[in-house]
């Protein structure tokens, strides 16, 4: 009997031939493996695994394929209802799944999932469709911003604390960076409302408001609210009764911009297919590269720690770098053994390795405490 019809959960009626089987010495198939951050990825995970690289065209894959070794491509297009069948030794994947087909044909099968491209509603939905489907092998929904390395860090500092009572992020977009448009298609959700936590209480607060200007690294930025999945799960698995997460871009002038946008009522008049070049303008850049920047706060028993995050590859470098972790995650190569079930990227039983980790992928993290006061004291450590 087939775990569908054991939790009694039917099948997709659009995408139910998919066909994916576990091979533990097989590929690890990167849904959307040839993308913007799928490329970055594939190069990271190449010299230790076989790969199996799909999305709408092989032949955009083709020059990536040739690039690294035992790496292969084929054509897997999610809109497509042609079944695909593989045996792989995990999926991650790197490209949207609006109807959870990857998701479905993974947790089927008993083989090791990673996603890390769902915002906040997608990962609550995937997370209750895992449930019900009783999966035997690690999912990991891993899509907290930069493919959940704001939760590991945030994970990392807990560990060192003792505990988070409060988490806060502030993210610096370099608009000077590369985006592939799965990046940036939560702009679609800039008109609507979303929950958070603050001081133990729930509420729904409106994107891009309560605006404030963070330092992150050496450079004051302009940041303000935005939807992102760690606020979710960030109270539920390391108890923390205010997650918040902010995000700027790194000309003050362009974050004026749009949260004028936003007191313009842009995101909710402007909504639907006529608008979306214009939201997606907004956000979508056609960069050659920049660079990812972030902070991390965290605070318990009057001590808190700052963490500040760099990656000179990028953001999507720094997406994928979170991508790798979580493969590493699933499929227990980190030193632990892997999650049962459904999982988050800040579950990680190793979060004292978490900088280690992230330095030795060429990920700068810089640790400093902060006294009551929130003045900068010396700095705790350094990766």
């Amino acid at each position: 009997m087939s775990p569908t019809s054991v939790s009694g959960l039917s099948p997709h009626p659009t995408f139910p031939s998919d066909r994916l089987s576990h091979n533990p010495d097989g590929p690890v198939l990167l849904v959307g493996g040839y993308g913007t951050v799928g490329a970055e990825l594939a190069r990271l995970a190449s010299p230790t695994w076989p790969l199996l690289l799909t999305g709408r065209s092989e032949q955009r894959g083709a020059a990536l394929a040739a690039e690294l070794d035992d790496t292969t491509v084929r054509r897997w297009d999610l809109a497509d209802p042609e079944p695909f069948t593989a045996a792989v030794r995990a999926v991650v994947g790197v490209v949207n799944d609006p109807d959870d087909r990857v998701l479905r044909a993974a947790v089927r099968a008993g083989v090791p999932y990673v996603d890390v491209t769902r915002w906040t509603a997608r990962l609550q939905r995937a997370a209750t469709l895992a449930a019900l489907l009783r999966p035997t092998a690690p999912v990991l929904l891993s899509s907290a911003w930069m493919g959940g390395v704001t939760s590991l860090v945030a994970a990392a500092l807990a560990d060192r604390l003792g505990g988070a009572e409060r988490i806060e992020t502030a993210i610096r977009w370099d608009l000077a960076d590369r985006a592939g448009a799965d990046s940036v298609e939560f702009m679609d959700r800039l008109g609507l409302d979303y929950e958070v936590i603050e001081d133990g209480r729930r509420h729904s607060v409106a994107p891009l408001s309560r605006p404030r200007t963070v330092r992150i690294g050496d450079t004051p930025t302009l940041v303000a609210g935005i939807d992102t999945p760690e606020q979710f799960t960030l109270p539920l698995t390391l108890g923390a009764t205010t997650a918040a997460t902010r995000i700027g871009f790194s000309s003050r002038s362009s974050t004026t911009a749009l949260l004028a946008a936003r007191h313009a009522g842009f995101f909710r008049w402007g909504r639907g297919d006529r608008w979306e070049p214009a939201r997606r303008a907004l956000l979508h850049s056609p960069g050659e590269g920049g660079t990812a920047l972030l902070r991390t706060d965290v605070a318990s028993g009057g001590r808190a720690l700052t963490a500040t995050v760099e990656d000179r590859g990028g953001q999507a470098r720094l997406t994928a770098v979170g991508a790798l972790l979580a493969l590493r995650r699933a499929l227990g190569t980190d030193g632990a053994p892997p999650p049962a079930g459904v999982a988050f990227p800040e579950q990680t039983p190793r979060p004292g390795q978490v900088l280690e980790d992230l330095a030795a992928l060429g990920v700068t993290v810089t640790v400093t405490a902060t006294g009551a006061d929130g003045r900068r004291g010396t700095a705790a450590a350094a990766a």
